[in-house]
This record gives C-alpha cells, structure tokens and sequence, in this order.
C-alpha cells in the first residue's frame, strides 16, 4: 500500500482512476509551508538559514496525509514535473518527517501527462527528490523574500504611499513606465505617400505605390506635404506608364513550433484577449484533467510517439500530401535543459476540439488552441508564389510598384495561422500583368471606394459640410491616383502577450512566474489595464522612479537576466546556492544602507527632476511650465499623497492650494497646466478632471482668492478617470440629488455618495445601495422600500448572502453554492461549509472539486448529512444524588458562574 500525493483534488482524481485499489491518492493543496512574512525568516547573518512554517489552511491536510500513512507503507510524493513542483514534494517530506519513521519508504515520481500510460511508466521509475532543483527554489524563495523584506520599508518610510517591490516584478513594472515615457516624449511627423489604381490591357485592376519620383528613390520622409503630395499626383498623372518589370518568385512558409508556457499566453491574449493568469488557470485545468501536457515549460521538443501520432491524423485529416517527407523537429529553446519539459500539446492527437465537448469556455478556446497549432506544426509548408511588378513612365522619372502572392498550396494553413501583436499590410493578389505593355489610370476606381463610405446599403446618406468638401476634393483630382496622408506612430503600449514576448527576449522571469508577476503588479495598482492595454498608474511611475535612482542597479534588465542565468546554473548542479545569496546581499545590503538618511523632501526633489519632461512639458506661450497659474510666485512641485496617489501642488501652500494631477491629460495625451477640461456648466464655468491627495475627482471653477475652495466630487470606486465626461462630471457634483418628500412624513429623499459608498437619505436614517450608477436613477418607490428594508432589519442588520455561483444539486438532496464570505469564497451545502482552498478561484471551481470540499469537510465533523448513519448517543452514568435546590435564593448562592446562575433561575 501507498499513499500518493499531488498539489490538486481535480489532478487527484484523474490520478486515482489509473492506480489500482493499492494507492491512496491525495492533495496537498498547493505548497504546505512558507517562509513566515515577517522579519528574520531568512537569516543572511546565519548561512542564509530560512525559517518555514507550515501555513494553517495546509495544516490539515498535512494532517489527512499522516493520518494515511499511519497504515501504508511508502509515500509518493506525484507533484508537477519543474522547480516548484520538486519544491513542494521537498516541502511535504519535511513537514512529514515525523511520520516517515520505522523505515517508511519515499520515493518522487513526474509524468508529462497525466494520462494511463504516462502515469503507469512513472510508478515504475521512482527517483529521489532532486536537490539541485530545491536549492534552485530555495535561492529564488529567499531572494525574493530578502528584496521584499528589505526594499519594501525603505518604500514605506521614503514614498508614502508605495506598496512593496519585487526582485521581478519591479523590472517589468519598468518596461511598462519606460514604455509609457517614450509614447508621451514621442512627437508625431507628417509624410505622404502616393497610390494608383491601373488598369491592364484585359481591363483588370490592381494597385501601386510610388517608389521613385523625380529619378530618385523614395524614402520615408520625402513627400513631407499635402503640396509635395499633389505634385507627385501630378507627375504620376502626366506620364505615359509602361510595365517595366514583373518578377515571379516561389516561396514557401513553414509552420510555427508547438506551444510552450510564453508563446501559449501571447497566442490567446492576441486571439481571445485572455490574460496570463487566466490562460494558465484554464491550461490547468486541462492538465489536471488529461487533456494535454504539463502547461509550465521552455521547451518545444515533443515526444516522437507524439509526432508520429500528429502525422497519422493528419493523414487522416486532410491527406497525404498534407504530412511532410520527414518528421519536423524543433529545437528546445530553454537555457536550462534541466527544467525544459516537452511542448503543450495534446495528450491524444486524435481528440479533436469537438469531441471532447468542453462545458467551459475558456478551456474550449484554449483546448482548440493548443489542438491546432499542434497539428498544424507537423503539416507540410505552404507554398506561395510572390509576385512585385515596376511600373515607369519612359524617361524614368516615376516608378511605381506593385507587391502580391498567391497560395498555390496552403499546408498547415488550413488549420492554423499564428496572430499578430500589431496590424500589418497583408499583399493582394495581382490580375495577370505582361512586361511592356501599357497600363493607365482606373478610372473611377477611387471615386467609387469613396462612395462605400458615403452611401450605406445602397441609399444616400445625410451629407454633411465636411462630406460635401471631401467629395468635391476627391472628384476634382484623379480618380485613379491619389496622395494618401500618414503619421509616424508611438510605440504601442504593452499587451500581457508583448510584455511577455519582451521579457522572455531580456530572460527576465521564467514560464511559472509570467502571470503572477503581471497579476502582482496589477493587484498593487501599479499598472491598470484598459482594452487589453497596460498603462502605468502615478504610483507605478514613482515606485519606477525611485528604484531607478536609488536602486538603478537592481531594475537594470541585464542584471535580472543574469541573475535568472545564475540560477538556472543552481537548478543545473553547477553552482552553489548559496554563494549567489551571499554575493548579492553583500551588494543589495550596502545600497539599501545608503538610503538609510535620505528624508522624503530629498527624494521627491530626486523624482520631480527625473520626471520633469512628464511633469511639466512646454507651454505653448513659451512661460515657465512650473509656474503657478494661480498665484503667480509659486513654483510647482511633485506631492505625494498618504492614498499613493502623486499630484503636482503650489509651492506656496497653504496660502495657495493650487493643484494638478501628473498624468490626466488632453486628448492628445498631453498634459495641460489645469488638469483635463470636460466643458461648462450653464454658467459657463469649466469643468475639470484632476488627481489629488486621495485620487482622482471633478472641479467646478478655479482656485482663486474669491473662491479658494471650488466645488469637487471625488470619482466613486469602479470609475475610472478614462471614463469620465462632462455629464458624469456633473452628475458628481450636483450630488446629493433630491428624489422627493417621502409619502409618510413629506421629508426629502436623497441619494449621493458617502464614506462607505452610495446610499438613500431619509431624516437621520441612511440605507446603503448595491450599485454607484442606481444613484442617478434611483426613484421614490425604490427608495422607500430600500429605506423600509434597513428599517425592517434594525441597527447593524444586514440582508441575507447572495451565491455568487451555484454548481447543481448534491447527491443527497440540496443544492450546491459558491459564497461570499468574510474570510473569502467557500462552498455551502445545507450546513456545511467549506472555505475554497488558497488560489482556487470561486468562478473556476467545477462541481465535483466542490463535492470533494463538502465530503471533505463533512468527514471531519462525522460525515455528511444523510451520509451516514448518526451514531446513538452513549448512555450516561447517573449523576450522583444531590439536595434539590428549593429557593432561588439557595441557588443563586452555590452558582459560581453565570451560566450557573442563569440555570439555577430557571430551575425553580
């Protein structure tokens, strides 16, 4: 007999159902022990000794594991095949070594695939815990932990406000800072560029671009002008054209390799939008549960029963001629082989998307995902025909060209074509076009496109002023060849797919760590993501400021990478842990030393100058950009604010108040001196939108001696400065609103927002509201009978828990539901209730994980209800003989306690 243990109930039941009656499949839940998080749990004075603990909600289970071992023989310890897999297998021999005594056997096992074959050849090729890939996570654990630890109070004491750092997490948070700087300090250029629609001699179309004007190629940059354009027009119009040159190329296009961890989360960020967190969410569920490979890898090498698989099905597919003459084999890209697994694929090639009939959505998309691209990175290449035709006019002065292709044959093309991070000219295919012969301008062809835009289905649109100029420009030129306007673009703001394209190419962080590091920096409110963008919050940009003048060394992009170089080293066995703590907090100490003086005037003087060019950009009547519009003598300064929150203040506070936010602009992206201006009320003054000491919020007027303190609305949770318009803005600030008298008493009813949140107002009494939005909308009916509701529960009362998800009936009767709870989501079923386990996520939660928590919980406090029989009770012993009590009195006396004297009352 024995007892196999793996990190999740769902990967423990896929488990059971290959071993036989022999084994005891259980969870552990995740990791059992952590570092504690307060000082002195690495100790650097000490060898680095680190202090472990086994957290309370593992307590348990390391309980349930003792208790199985008590009558098996031998532990296996099954937990995911990498580094913090073999971590978690160490940490639960550790917590279990009391139990493990009398010659107990332990032994480690990993499979790739949780499927009957792989599980089955593991059993059989038991092995040691590996020490090289423990000290690699000891080093990472306590690397982390001494970063946190030791550069967060700097933060707290220096930037008020500031979270916490992180070894990584800091690093990335300035590729998204670094990446929004350049997008403010980027200045767009103007150049044009000119267009021909020709015709050939059979009357077909096609396009082209002009290459050569004037006998000189063309660059970027060489039509700069509307005029520049129209002379170019001119000279294209003006010149017999000839085909001067048609060159044919063949060309092929092989297929992307399998999937690892990076390029699976770019893929579904580009394709579904899914975040990092939520592709590896839904991967391991897919995992646990058989469906494909180990989600967490570098490599992209796959097993040859694999390949050999792939190419049967796609025989069987689409044909012989769509499986290449030999197997395609792809070259691992990890810089550690050590902790490389093989490609995310499925564990059955022949399980297609449809037939496995996924009830989740997300683990459907990603499933047909991984399905495709695995196929299709064994099919054969596509092969296209590419095609470029010169146009001339006959004394060279204008070249125009022309670029196309034609698939001639599609090859892995049929089932699946990578996406892009950024939109791209995909080349036309071109009419069939012979060298010398005479083309000319389309007529119409133009004019026609822009019909498209001014007629919808068919029938005429309203014509604007704007329309009517467009048309009357568009139809007094060529119809055919056209000057066409552009402007250089910023770099675009980071998605979580380029972000983790970017670090993986700066070996910045490893597969395990993309999505908490990208999450964390999230969760901080150091970056925020709005379409699918990552945009850096003030408290990011002063966190990324302050590491990077106090700190430089320790956010630099080649001194992370060597670091993870170093230990991936360690995980190898070719270097000692050890040394590389000792020789990095030799460093790290002394520069947190240095900092030990600083006063926060200093650093902020330190960031206002290294953010100047964001702060204060120049005004367009060539004064100062730090002055005070308000008072006149003051000069701005960066501010902090005790909410995290950064403004930009007068100088010559408290006689002034002047204030501005550091980053909401106009909508060009450009800061102004007075905020971002929404319009005017009706009495014409302006209305702003501004970030203060305690966030974001809207203004009525200006600070000015007669009015030193305007009318302003802070932005209420779940509003987003982004979203903000003048209606909204005003809507803010002409809060309370009056609902009307109350059909009792005649008293008005309010709605607005307070301290904790929205509410009605009726007298003295306040009822809270579910939404900000109902706050406007809310009528006299409604608020009655929310106001008789907190009437009808009296003071501190509260309505009833809503399930946030409710899962299916139980075997035994009643329903299964997902709660919100003061400690966090738990499951309830009729009275038990079970509290989910760190990191599972109540949307995610499928109905036999929570069966598993119910019985779980059940059978500790002596099985499920209508589970199994109640046990009779056990027949008491007679108490012994006393004097009854007869007075109140008497019994009042001999009561020691309340509870006695409660009794004793009653007894009479």
């Amino acid at each position: 007999m024995a007892v196999v243990v793996v990190e999740s109930p769902a990967k423990a039941k896929t488990i059971n159902k290959y071993l036989g009656p022999d084994y005891t499949v259980l969870a552990s839940y995740g990791h059992v022990r952590d570092l504690p998080p307060k000082d002195g749990s690495v100790d650097p004075e000490h060898d680095f000794d680190m202090k472990w603990e086994v957290a309370s909600d593992s307590k348990k289970h390391v309980r349930a594991i003792a208790e199985a071992l008590k009558t098996d023989d031998e532990l296996i310890l099954a937990t995911d095949p990498d580094r913090e897999g073999e971590a978690i297998s160490w940490h639960l021999k550790e917590a279990l070594a009391s139990s493990l005594k009398k010659g107990k056997k332990v032994s480690r096992v990993t499979f790739n695939a949780i499927t009957k074959a792989a599980v089955t050849e593991a059993m059989k090729n038991p092995r040691e815990v590996d020490a090289a890939l423990v000290d690699a996570y000891l080093a990472r654990r306590a690397l982390d932990y001494l970063v946190g630890f030791t550069l967060s109070p700097v933060l707290w004491r220096k930037l008020p406000g500031a979270k916490s750092a992180g070894r990584v997490q800091s690093v990335c948070l300035r590729l998204i800072v670094e990446r929004e700087m350049e997008i403010e300090a980027f200045r767009a250029r103007e150049y044009w560029s000119v267009v021909a629609m020709l015709d050939t001699p059979r009357g077909q179309s096609f396009e082209a671009k002009l290459t050569v004007l004037g006998g000189r190629k063309l660059d970027k940059f060489d039509i700069p002008t509307a005029e520049a354009a129209e002379l170019a027009v001119q000279a294209v119009q003006s010149r017999e054209l000839r085909v001067a040159a048609v060159e044919s190329k063949p060309a092929s296009r092989n297929p992307f390799p399998p999937f690892m961890t990076s390029t699976l989360q770019q893929e579904a960020s580009r394709k579904f939008g899914m975040g990092a967190k939520a592709t590896m969410s839904a991967a391991q569920r897919l995992y646990e549960a058989g469906h494909i490979t180990y989600m967490r890898t570098d490599g992209i090498d796959m097993a040859p029963e694999a390949v050999m698989a792939a190419r049967a099905e796609i025989k069987d597919r689409f044909g012989a001629e769509y499986v290449p003459d030999s197997p395609r084999m792809y070259k691992n890209k990890a810089k550690n082989a050590q902790e490389a697994h093989e490609c995310i694929r499925p564990t059955d090639m022949s399980a297609a998307p449809e037939q496995l009939r996924l009830t989740e959505a997300d683990q459907r998309k990603l499933y047909d995902l991984i399905w495709k691209r695995t196929i299709a990175s064994q099919m054969a290449a596509a092969r296209l025909e590419r095609t470029a035709v010169d146009v001339t006019s006959p004394d060279g002065q204008v070249t125009l060209r022309a670029n196309g292709q034609v698939v001639m044959f599609d090859g892995f093309l049929k089932v699946y074509d990578e996406g892009r991070d950024e939109d791209g000219d995909d080349e036309g295919r071109l009419p069939q076009i012979m060298q010398g012969e005479t083309v000319k301008p389309a007529a119409g062809a133009y004019r026609a496109d822009f019909a498209k835009a001014v007629f919808a289905d068919g029938e005429p649109a309203p014509v604007s002023g704007d329309i009517r100029r467009a048309q009357n420009m568009m139809l007094g030129k060529a119809d055919a060849v056209k000057g066409m306007q552009h402007f250089t673009q910023p770099s675009a703001r980071y998605t979580e797919a380029t972000l983790v394209k970017r670090m993986e190419e700066l070996g910045i962080g490893r597969p395990s760590t993309y999505a908490s590091i990208i999450s964390t920096i999230q969760d901080r409110e150091y970056v925020r993501k709005d379409k699918n963008r990552l945009i850096p919050e003030d408290k990011g940009r002063l966190v990324t400021a302050f590491l990077t003048n106090f700190f430089r060394r320790y956010v630099e992009y080649d001194f992370t990478a060597e670091l993870e170089g170093e230990l991936d080293d360690v995980s190898a066995g070719e270097r000692d842990y050890k040394e590389v703590l000792a020789r990095f907090w030799r460093d790290f100490s002394a520069a947190v030393a240095e900092t030990a003086d600083l006063r926060i005037g200093e650093v902020l003087d330190r960031l206002d100058d290294f953010l100047a060019p964001h702060l204060y950009p120049a005004r367009a009547d060539g004064g100062d950009p730090r002055s005070c519009p308000v008072c006149g003598s003051g000069r701005l300064h960066l501010k902090t604010a005790r909410s995290g929150g950064a403004f930009i203040g007068c100088g010559n506070y408290p006689e002034c108040r002047y204030t501005r936010p550091i980053s909401v602009g106009d909508d060009s992206g450009a800061i102004t001196p007075d905020g971002k201006v929404l319009g005017q009320d009706e009495d014409g003054q302006p209305i702003t939108l501004r970030a203060g000491r305690f966030g974001p919020y809207v203004q009525k007027g200006e600070a000015d001696e007669a009015n030193p303190k305007p009318p302003r609305a802070s932005l209420p949770k779940g509003w987003s400065p982004e979203s903000i318009d003048l209606e909204r803005a005003l809507m803010l600030l002409n809060l309370p609103r009056p609902i009307g008298p109350h059909p009792e008493d005649g008293a008005l009813v309010e709605a607005g927002i307070g301290r904790f949140g929205p509410y009605v107002k009726h007298n003295t009494t306040y009822a809270n509201l579910p939404e900000v939005d109902e706050v406007f909308t809310i009528g006299m009916n409604r608020a009655v009978e929310v106001l008789a509701l907190k009437a009808s529960r009296g003071r501190g009362g509260s309505a009833p828990a809503q399930p946030l998800k409710e899962l299916g009936d139980h075997p035994d009767g009643g329903v299964i539901a997902v709660m919100p709870g003061r400690y966090g989501p738990y499951v309830k079923w009729e009275k038990v209730n079970a509290t989910l386990p760190k990191g599972m996520e109540p949307e995610a939660i499928t109905f036999d994980e929570a069966l598993a928590l119910i019985a779980e919980k059940a059978g500790k406090k002596g099985g499920a209800k209508k589970a199994a029989p109640k046990k009779a009770p056990a027949e008491k012993k007679p108490a012994a003989r006393k004097k009854p009590t007869t007075t109140k009195a008497a019994a009042a006396k001999t009561a020691s306690s309340t509870s006695a004297r409660k009794a004793a009352t009653k007894a009479e």
